[in-house]
């Protein structure tokens, strides 16, 4: 449940009432506003690049924690063209092109992830956001349980299929 204490409409205090079957946070005084809590869409890249996949590690992430590179959709962007915007923003490296993985939940951030494999090209240059990266060899790629980890265990799954 969302933490806000008063209505973002009205200013008044909020309840809760169940509506689609789940406690969604709704304005006390009747102005009809509810807090639906729906999902953030974020995009993921696995990037492929001279045969790599790479990974990065984010600035607020612990030594040794690596990912995908991920972003936020931003309005009106489509999501294949926002996964490119991402490798570029983050990798500097231009996507030559990006094919859908598919598309998980992440509950515990309240997202949903939109994964695409993407082939790049360039030198990488990290943006001020991640610490360091690695380049994996896909044979030596290992999948993690959460996240954009599942659709590592996808994109894998194709390859060998």
């Amino acid at each position: 449940m969302n933490a806000w204490r008063y209505c973002p409409q009205c200013g008044a205090g909020l309840g809760e009432a169940a509506l689609g079957g789940l406690p969604r946070q709704v304005c006390a005084a009747g102005c009809g506003f509810v807090h639906w809590g729906n999902p953030a869409p974020v995009v993921a890249a696995l990037v492929e690049i001279d045969g790599h996949v790479v990974l990065a590690r984010n600035q607020a992430w612990v030594p040794g924690a690596f990912g995908l590179i991920t972003g936020f959709l931003e309005r009106e962007e489509d999501p294949a063209q926002a996964v490119r915007r991402e490798v570029k923003e983050e990798l500097d490296l231009d996507a030559d092109a990006a094919t859908l993985i598919g598309v998980y939940p992440f509950a515990r951030k309240n997202e949903v992830l939109i994964a695409y494999h993407v082939a790049a090209r360039g030198t990488i240059r990290l943006n001020e956001e991640l610490a360091e990266f690695r380049l994996v060899a896909p044979d030596r790629l290992k999948a993690w349980d959460y996240g954009t980890g599942l659709a590592v265990a996808d994109w894998l799954a194709r390859r060998q299929g």
